[in-house]
């Protein structure tokens, strides 16, 4: 009988002893819980307050205002366009109508294979 008691008490001290140290980790991953959820709520915060100041460094006016000043650029005027085109692409109706004279009829050298 007494070897059963104290199987017992050791079964119940083991079991004690078990109980506290769960408890213990319970609350330690309840507060490690808690701060993470502040530290997430903090970088939302920081997030959202980063978007406003992105959307706000990139309107149109304040892009337009840094490009003139600190990169000395200017606005796109056809006096200043020049415009780029791969003549082995063009359509053969489209090359051949871009070169006919104002009296209807085809330049002589785009008719003999020539370039202009």
């Amino acid at each position: 009988m007494t070897r059963m008691n104290l199987m017992l008490l050791l079964a119940v001290m083991a079991s004690a002893i078990y109980l506290v140290n769960v408890q213990y980790e319970s609350r330690r991953l309840f507060a490690e819980l808690n701060r993470v959820d502040q530290e997430a709520r903090k970088l939302e915060a920081e997030y959202e307050r980063l978007q406003v100041e992105k959307r706000a460094q990139a309107t149109p006016a304040r892009v337009e205002k840094i490009a003139r000043e600190k990169l000395q650029m200017r606005g796109a005027t056809p006096a200043i366009t020049h415009y780029v085109s791969d003549p082995g692409r063009q359509i053969e109706n489209t090359a051949t109508s871009l070169f006919r004279r104002p009296d209807g009829q085809r330049e002589q050298a785009r008719e003999q294979g020539r370039g202009p």
